[in-house]
């Protein structure tokens, strides 16, 4: 019977959500210049990364996927423990390179299949993808079942989010800096997305960060009406009243939500939206 190995990018922030299933992770690198450089989560915390990007503004952040040497070794250390294969889930082709570099390298590891999924995502719904993988194999499920879990997964999601300052979109080339800099006077905080691709799109600009907050929980009702829904609610190390603000009024109209977790923007993701970044998403059941 085949063993798969189950492994998710760093971007998924599944470091953050506690599981019992033998899932790998590539980590992608928090870099500060040319020499100072950080394994995402293992060697620099949230807490951590989220108060230098506040307290230290001289200091901008870089990040980069996984070393090819570190993901052939990973693939390696599989094969050696029994596994077969592999399946990686990578963070949306459209935010990153991983994806086709994990479709070079596999190349290098000789009797050992690899299968690379593009989750067209990140953060919880690129997580959960990989938690219902283990899940699946763990139950015997053939890599075709699995594969068409994860279909589902990727069809039935979306992620929406607030951003608290347009710092970070600008530097990352999300935004030009000449609109950037006007949208920032005019006090700007766009709701994001991401569209079926996984590119980040923005939906609405609106004038305040509070604002922001209001209309992403009315945008994320209005797309569940009517749906029976995972929710939850992600966060660059936002404030806890924040949070609570948005939770509150989420479950002030869905109270058959019962609960809404919420989870981490790990480094590498908190580097693109900077601090304080606020969001809702959904997979439907």
């Amino acid at each position: 019977m085949t063993k798969t190995k189950v492994i998710v990018c760093s971007n998924s922030g599944i470091d953050y959500i506690d599981n019992d299933y033998d899932i790998e992770v590539f980590r992608s690198v928090v870099q500060y210049g040319e020499n100072e450089k950080y394994d995402d989560y293992t060697e620099i915390s949230a807490e951590t990364f989220y108060n230098r990007l506040i307290t230290d503004k001289a200091s901008f952040p870089h990040t980069a996927y996984v070393s090819p040497g570190r993901m052939i070794e990973i693939f390696e250390e599989a094969k050696a423990k029994g596994y077969d294969s592999a399946l990686v889930i990578t963070i949306a082709k459209p935010l990153s390179g991983l994806y086709n570099a994990v479709e070079l390298y596999k190349q290098e590891v000789t009797d050992f299949n690899v299968t690379v999924y593009n989750s067209k995502s990140l953060a919880f719904p690129e997580a959960f993808m990989a938690l219902e993988a283990a899940r699946m194999f763990k139950d015997d499920k053939t890599l075709e079942e699995v594969l068409g879990r994860l279909d589902y997964i990727r069809d039935n999601h979306h992620v929406l989010f607030a951003v608290d300052t347009l710092e970070y979109l600008i530097k990352n080339g999300r935004l030009s800096r000449v609109s950037g800099m006007f949208a920032n006077m005019l006090s700007i905080r766009p709701v994001l997305d991401l569209d079926e691709e996984g590119k980040v799109r923005t939906l609405e600009k609106i004038r305040t960060s509070k604002s922001a907050r209001k209309r992403l929980v009315e945008m994320f009702l209005e797309e569940i009406e009517g749906k029976d829904v995972i929710p939850c609610i992600i966060h660059a190390s936002a404030a806890k009243e924040k949070i609570e603000e948005v939770r509150n009024a989420v479950l002030a109209k869905r109270p058959d939500l019962k609960e809404i977790n919420d989870y981490m923007l790990t480094p590498v993701v908190g580097a693109h939206t900077g601090p304080e970044t606020v969001g809702l998403s959904y997979i439907i059941k």
